[in-house]
């Protein structure tokens, strides 16, 4: 059988096995991670002894994986395939890396896979405010998340979001319109943009701003890995701004996370009568999310005290993509 080890003598080429492997967000192999580095966490999970620090059925189920993974064949060419240069593996200490994720500890990606402009992600976390919220929004929350995107944008904040209907959409295409920046963090691999639906305007993303995904390219969006990539949401920002939200909607798990972590969070009030505000009122009424109703609240937020212009007529996040300036700044930051 194929020795893991012997494919991965560095440390990006063992985390990019490991994203490969193990799911995003395994604690065990976090701490692993942390304690022994990619090599030796890979040379670990292949040997099939004892772990340290690993109770006895985490380590079986590891080297269960490990075995599977190694035994599936074709393993050098899918490593190469994954290596392609058209995506770029970030892992700790690359300048480009986003430290504000470190705070994850245990559950920090393994990797991250990036498209476009990765020098929005060195920048500092206060300069990026992530908007998300349900996927089935009112025309009252896809305005609302647009006037918050345009005025985040003409504030020099970077807009982050899931890529997703409803919420997410309107704000990326309000920071795209407006001639912002933003960056979408993709549930799956960066070759198999999700929602289909959105394809055209996540690759607008991936042009002018950027792709971001902690799963390699091939890999399909599943219930663990939306959940997962909640944590990313919050982390890579200094403040999180729910604008809409059922009950139980997964955007309310972003929040618990940046709330977790310390961050700020916000949740816009919407009509009472409105199941779609039902979450960011529960938010609100557990003390757990600042109101947010324009840009002011959001600049507390984040901390960044720069001011968007004042508007002189309406939404401006209402334009065609195609008016987005294609010589402003974007991948090549």
């Amino acid at each position: 059988m194929v020795a893991l080890a012997d494919y991965a003598s560095d440390d990006r080429t063992a985390r990019v096995m490991l994203s490969m492997m193990i799911e995003p967000a395994d604690r065990t192999v976090g701490r692993l991670l942390r304690r022994e580095g990619a090599v030796e966490t890979l040379r670990l999970l292949d040997a099939g002894g004892s772990i340290p620090g690993v109770r006895v059925e985490e380590t079986s189920i590891l080297h269960h994986t490990a075995e599977q993974f190694a035994s599936r064949g074709g393993l050098g060419n899918d490593l190469a395939r994954v290596l392609d240069e058209s995506y770029a593996p970030l892992i700790p200490g690359d300048a480009h890396w986003p430290v504000s994720v470190n705070v994850l500890g245990d559950r920090a990606p393994y990797v991250l896979w990036a498209k476009g402009a990765t020098s929005f992600l060195a920048v500092r976390q206060e300069t990026r405010v992530t908007i998300t919220g349900s996927r089935a929004s009112t025309s009252y929350g896809d305005h609302v998340a647009g006037e918050l995107a345009h005025d985040a944008s003409h504030a020099e904040q970077i807009v982050v979001s899931g890529g997703a209907y409803g919420i997410d959409g309107a704000a990326h295409r309000a920071a795209l319109s407006s001639g912002g920046q933003t960056v979408a963090v993709m549930p799956g691999g960066l070759d198999r943009l999700y929602p289909a639906g959105h394809r055209d305007m996540l690759e607008r993303v991936a042009d002018v701003g950027l792709l971001v995904s902690e799963t390699p390219p091939g890999s399909a969006p599943t219930r663990h890995r939306f959940l997962a990539r909640g944590r990313l949401l919050a982390a890579l920002s200094s403040a999180t701004v729910i604008v809409e939200a059922g009950a139980r909607s997964g955007a309310l798990n972003v929040a618990r996370e940046a709330h977790a972590l310390g961050r700020g969070v916000g949740a816009v009030p919407g009509p009472v009568t409105s199941a779609a505000s039902t979450g960011t009122h529960l938010l609100l009424s557990e003390g757990n999310a600042a109101i947010v109703t324009g840009h002011h609240d959001l600049a507390t937020l984040t901390g960044d005290r720069r001011q968007a212009p004042a508007r002189t007529t309406g939404l401006r996040a209402t334009r065609d993509l195609d008016a987005v300036d294609q010589n402003r700044p974007g991948r090549s930051l």
